[in-house]
């Protein structure tokens, strides 16, 4: 892969949308960049921006001369809350407040005497942030969308609209929650399997309302990727080959240049290692923990930054992590419990202390590296399925909202990695699910499946992978064409 001279060093402005899981995968896009010698914006929320603050120190943002961070407002009333924000309102907001912001902020950028690098070149944004569009219109650059879910997840927002037309979406009414109305299957979508249901879409169809906020953001900004001039995705060929095929099909090119932690693995800027994007501060002593325990004994939970839970949910887990037997390692943010607090039963603190760790967060990646790891009980986020393929760590998966009903869908039924747990969880369930994965044969099925999914994720991301080549092309063709 080449790289640009400082003489005419381009200088991208990366913008992600403002929650846990999209900042992550577009620092380390922003990392990759500024390897290849551009010049880095990484555009935040003010309110993200002071949240980062607050978990990494008051110097973890000023940046370098020339990767430096900025922030926009996110059009919501003023917080202090160590949260993410509610979902349907960020989202909205973002759609009708951001536009100003940010053609304010890049005219700002372009002006020598407040920015300190060259006129901004080209636009790397989030998927969901599509008002970036009609900025880089406006400002004459190229923009490229990052669509930070999976492929299969980007593809079944792409055919929200099909599903309307079909007459298939939105709900007649509740009782199609329950009544085996999901297990309708869909055979009409290029790429998916024969076998997809509409419980295995992305969440956001789940209602009765046509003018849903959620389901009408996702369906216009996946379909608003078309006037990009490239669409990248955090996957790699041999994982999703057939939807990576059916997007390329219908969109302006597509880019598969995952994972992005093996690219990021690669880069030797010890400068650029000190940047960080959790949100939460980190509790490292859970490696030195993990450092105690044998090999492939842990069983890592983490439902990730936005899914939410009830008391008796909680207590549920927490008893089937405690009847399995199985050390554990298990996250729990202060905001998990629905308008309450992520309180455990003292009993169940006192019958684990000795084979137990909770914490508030952790490094996850370094945690799905460790050797201790042996199970990852999970809510099928993104980064999370593909930082466990890079790890090589097996899956039970529990997914709460947005494309990880298709994660789970693919994880548990096409890459051989995952079980199912019910939403509707129980403690027998999960200690017999806990059992399996961590000794059962399925559990050995599973971890040997991953061990192969994840030698095919490095090769990707190797020169001559088709990971680093595409991340090549994606130079070449796009952000640095004259």
């Amino acid at each position: 892969m080449g790289s640009v001279t400082a003489s005419d060093k381009p200088h991208v402005v990366l913008i992600p949308y403002p929650a846990q899981g999209h900042v992550n995968p577009m620092l380390k896009l922003a990392k990759l960049l500024h390897n290849k010698g551009f010049f880095v914006t990484f555009v935040n929320t003010e309110y993200n921006h002071k949240r980062l603050l607050r978990s990494r120190g008051p110097n973890s943002l000023d940046g370098l001369s020339d990767f430096r961070f900025e922030t926009i407002p996110d059009g919501l009333p003023p917080s202090d809350a160590d949260a993410t924000q509610d979902i349907p309102s960020l989202c909205d907001s973002t759609t009708k407040n951001c536009l100003a912001p940010f053609c304010a902020l890049l005219t700002k950028l372009n002006d020598p005497s407040y920015s300190p690098g060259p006129p901004v070149s080209c636009i790397v944004s989030d998927g969901v942030m599509s008002f970036t569009l009609d900025a880089a219109e406006k400002f004459g650059v190229p923009e490229v969308v990052f669509w930070t879910a999976s492929a299969c997840g980007f593809l079944g927002y792409r055919h929200y609209r099909n599903l309307i037309r079909r007459g298939l979406i939105p709900l007649q009414d509740e009782s199609c929650l329950s009544n085996g109305y999901l297990d309708t299957v869909v055979d009409f979508v290029p790429g998916k399997k024969k076998t997809i249901r509409l419980r295995d879409f992305p969440s956001f169809l789940r209602t009765t309302d046509l003018n849903d906020i959620m389901l009408n953001f996702v369906m216009v900004e996946a379909e608003r990727a078309s006037r990009a001039s490239a669409v990248i995705l955090n996957t790699f060929d041999a994982l999703e080959k057939d939807v990576l095929d059916a997007l390329s099909a219908t969109l302006p090119p597509v880019y598969s240049i995952g994972p992005l932690q093996h690219l990021v693995d690669q880069i030797s800027d010890d400068r650029l290692k000190s940047m960080g994007s959790n949100l939460w501060k980190e509790q490292t002593d859970c490696l030195q923990w993990l450092d105690s325990k044998e090999p492939k004994s842990v069983v890592y939970v983490n439902f990730g930054s936005i899914t939410v839970m009830t008391s008796q949910q909680l207590t549920e887990f927490a008893w089937g992590l405690a009847n399995s037997n199985k050390p554990f390692l298990w996250i729990i943010r202060p905001d998990l419990v629905v308008g309450d607090s992520a309180l455990l039963p003292p009993e169940f603190v006192t019958e684990t202390k000795d084979r137990g760790m909770l914490a508030s967060w952790c490094p996850q990646e370094q945690v799905l590296k460790h050797p201790a790891i042996g199970g990852f009980l999970t809510h099928s986020g993104w980064n999370s399925t593909s930082e466990s393929i890079c790890g090589g760590v097996p899956l039970i998966c529990w997914p709460f909202f947005a494309e990880q009903q298709t994660n789970c869908r693919y994880s548990c039924s096409e890459w051989g990695i995952g079980m199912e747990i019910d939403n509707n969880v129980k403690r027998v369930e999960v200690e017999k699910l806990v059992r399996e994965l961590m000794d059962g044969e399925k559990g050995k099925e599973m971890k040997k499946k991953v061990m192969e999914w994840r030698k095919l994720a490095e090769e990707a991301t190797r020169p001559g992978g088709s990971s680093y080549d595409n991340f090549d092309k994606l130079l070449r063709n796009v952000l640095l064409k004259k």
